[in-house]
């Protein structure tokens, strides 16, 4: 799941070789004051394949791939690297949200974010800059938050981030998609916010020869820019006392270092120090004007580069109450909600929203000032006293275990996927969840006659 950059027409550079592998030499020699960094090491680095990493759902059943597990990754809860790669398209549990396939390093943020806020519960969060959501879904998974919203621009990775959202099924996640200058209109509203910026890309070299093609220094100071005009524009709406993330996939000062001197000289941001395992191999640095960061170089971990500095705005204030958890049951949606899930129902052009317990007023706001792809779950729809369900409803964490199901092998769950007719055994007609190792993929209604495949035809599988 690529990696956003900061996307402009550069100049080529002019490379460094080392065992096969270029890379830019203006960027090789503005790192070789950097604290930690090995040249040598670095370039045999980027001669190597890069490991591959997952980080499992805790709220679904562990997936097929469990058998090539390789190693925790040590600074998440939910992290592993695999042995080898698979063909990930072709695995049912992915589509299913079992996991998600997230470079190891970018998992920090789950480190920093437990670091500092312990037992704090019921926080909401931003992720601004969140395609494709992989820091998306590792947010929805820590219990200190009660509400996750995901912004991206642009709208065709919106429709990405939106689809990996619902797959992986956490009510509290909101998707919109929003300029960052648009969250001036809430104030100061957010408790956390994290900033994964768009970069130059130098960290992700190994992974995304893109970015390599396109890197030049004109292009990381251009980057630069873009990550102060988008911190300018959404750093009012975090409340004072609130946490700030920051991070990139570049090694460049320009976009690591220099930056955090630029958050503190725009306001009363003071770091927060971590204090990661010195066995983990990750690099602390230090901007001129006492910012501090942490750098992840290849050659001393498995993971690729990356860059996460932690800011509170002001004196730390983080306190805040975690909603009450009370089911509320809703016949209409009965045999197809867990009875014992906290949501309020929203109505909206006729169709029904699960809303988390205790969030209904902050969604109102949200839907009536920014542009939200997904506010809470859409459970479905009634026609003339008819349940529809819905897809985000199959997906999520609302279903109820006595839905309506039929389990298929993997064969015929790459065929779902693919949204191709499916052959079913089924006692009677009507909507049915179908299901592959008791994980949910989505929808088909038996009509008698035939069967009707639901899976999102955006979403189909296109390789054979």
């Amino acid at each position: 799941m690529p990696k956003k950059h900061c996307r402009t027409s550069s100049q080529r550079s002019r490379t460094s070789k080392f065992a096969g592998v270029k890379l830019p030499i203006p960027l090789t020699d503005r790192l070789k004051d950097l604290e930690g960094f090995d040249m040598p090491a670095f370039m045999q680095a980027h001669d190597r394949e890069p490991p591959v990493s997952i980080r499992f759902n805790p709220h679904k059943p562990m997936a097929a791939v469990a058998h090539i597990l390789d190693g925790r990754v040590p600074w998440s809860s939910q992290g592993h690297y695999l042995a080898h790669r698979p063909v990930f398209t072709l695995d049912p549990a992915l589509h299913a949200g079992a996991y998600y396939v997230q470079e190891a390093s970018s998992m920090f943020v789950e480190y920093a974010l437990e670091s500092i806020l312990g037992q704090t519960r019921g926080l909401l969060a931003l992720d601004l800059c969140a395609a494709p959501g992989g820091k998306t879904t590792l947010l929805a998974s820590m219990p200190q938050f009660g509400m996750v919203l995901a912004n991206e621009v642009l709208r065709s990775r919106a429709n990405i981030l939106y689809e990996n959202t619902v797959k992986w099924g956490d009510p509290k996640v909101m998707v919109s998609c929003n300029d960052p200058s648009a969250f001036s209109v809430l104030g100061p509203w957010f408790d956390v916010m994290l900033v994964d910026a768009p970069c130059s890309g130098s960290g992700l070299f190994r992974k995304d020869p893109e970015a390599l093609k396109e890197w030049s220094p004109q292009h990381v100071q251009l980057c630069s820019q873009r990550q102060q005009r988008i911190l300018a524009d959404v750093l009012p709406s975090l409340r004072q006392g609130g946490l700030l993330v920051y991070s990139t996939c570049s090694y460049s000062p320009e976009e690591d270092e220099d930056m955090l001197d630029w958050i503190m000289q725009h306001g009363d941001y003071r770091p927060i120090p971590l204090d990661p395992d010195p066995t983990w191999g990750i690099t602390p640095a230090r901007s001129r004007n006492g910012g501090v960061g942490y750098r992840f170089f290849p050659d001393k971990l498995r993971g690729e580069g990356f860059f996460l500095a932690c800011f509170s705005k002001g004196e730390p204030d983080l306190a805040r109450e975690a909603y009450p958890v009370i089911p509320t049951p809703d016949d209409r949606l009965k045999g197809w909600v867990d009875p014992h899930a906290a949501y309020r129902v929203r109505e909206r052009s006729g169709d029904i929203y699960l809303l988390p317990s205790g969030q209904e007023q902050k969604v109102t706001e949200l839907l009536q000032r920014l542009n939200l792809r997904k506010s809470g779950i859409r459970a479905g729809t009634l026609i003339r006293d008819a349940w529809v369900p819905d897809h985000e409803l199959v997906m999520s964490h609302y279903l109820s275990g006595d839905a309506p199901f039929v389990e298929l092998d993997t064969r015929s769950a790459l065929t779902y996927l693919r949204k191709q007719q499916i052959e079913l055994q089924v006692p009677g007609r009507g909507w049915y969840v179908v299901r592959h190792e008791g994980l949910a993929l989505g929808l088909v209604k038996h009509l008698g006659n035939r069967v009707n495949n639901y899976y999102p035809a955006a979403w189909r599988i296109l390789m054979s």
